[in-house]
């Protein structure tokens, strides 16, 4: 059956944005959670219909699927607990769209290390900061055999449109200090995706098998010395860096840091191979290294 409606959760975020402009612009109605009025008015404008309520609601939850095709998972719960709550907020989607598809965000940070290119059937290792996701996710998983739709997507490391990680972590802190930070000596790669790439995946990724996961990377492995590198010729610091030892990293940004210093080299073929995924960035250097608009 055509997925048609698709309620999300996490649409006002930064990925979410994204993914709600590529559902309505593919014609599909959207229904989205909104934990404040700002993030009401954020998907009222752009087209979404907010729905009131957290993901620790999950009544709400499960009534918002049961009246949609489809479900798409990105919001987070960052307080203590935050395994706990995203697996009950998984269980409440499943719960409610029943056979219809439900796509869960994942990440590829769970791969911990990888040893060359490799695929999403690569062991996993994940860093402490994304250990709890292999629990939570085999256990989505396993709901397939009781007919339901689990698909799991895992983005890289998100970029562009001056939002995400990269800007909190490196680009924002650039342009307060004039240096950007670099952990080590940044020969580590890191595995990436632009956010209306990994939108689109997120669509796509409706129309895929039960039990699918889809690592959503570009094929470029650019080194976090160059994205460094480029991230401070758009933020006015060309070549000014403030390099930190892992352990100042970890003061600085806390666990996440041990993941910005994973060496990771990833490949998308999986989702451009079965869902036709046509990644349109794939210069991300110099896409981070242009100014951003004023």
């Amino acid at each position: 059956m055509p997925v048609t409606k698709v309620f999300v959760t996490g649409g006002s975020g930064y990925v979410g944005r994204h993914t709600v402009a590529a559902l309505l612009g593919r014609g599909i109605t959207v229904t989205a959670l909104a934990r404040s009025d700002r993030s009401a008015e954020t998907l009222s404008r752009l087209g979404a219909e907010p729905v009131r309520g957290t993901l620790t609601d999950t009544e709400v939850l499960r009534e918002a699927a049961s009246r949609a095709d489809g479900a798409i998972h990105l919001g987070v719960d960052y307080s203590e607990g935050t395994a706990a709550a995203d697996r009950v907020a998984a269980d409440a989607l499943l719960d409610g769209v029943g056979g219809g598809p439900y796509v869960h965000t994942g990440g590829v940070w769970v791969y911990g290390d990888t040893d060359g290119v490799v695929d999403e059937d690569a062991p996993k290792n994940p860093p402490a900061v994304t250990a709890w996701r292999l629990a939570t996710e085999k256990h989505i998983l396993a709901r397939a055999a009781t007919g339901a739709h689990p698909v799991i997507v895992m983005p890289g490391v998100v970029y562009g449109d001056g939002g995400g990680l990269v800007e909190m972590y490196f680009a924002g802190p650039a342009r307060e200090t004039g240096a950007v930070p670099l952990i080590g000596d940044g020969g580590n790669h890191w595995a990436v995706v632009h956010v209306e790439d990994i939108a689109e995946l997120y669509v796509l990724a409706l129309d895929a098998a039960a039990g699918s996961q889809y690592a959503g990377v570009s094929e470029e492995h650019p080194t976090l010395a160059g994205i460094v590198e480029a991230i401070g010729r758009s933020a006015g610091c060309p070549g000014r860096t403030e390099p930190l030892t892992p352990a100042q990293a970890a003061d600085r940004m806390g666990p996440i840091a041990e993941a910005f210093a994973l060496d990771q080299r990833m490949t998308g073929a999986r989702a451009r191979r079965e869902l036709g995924w046509k990644p349109q960035h794939t210069d991300v250097l110099t896409e981070l290294a242009r100014p951003l608009p004023t």
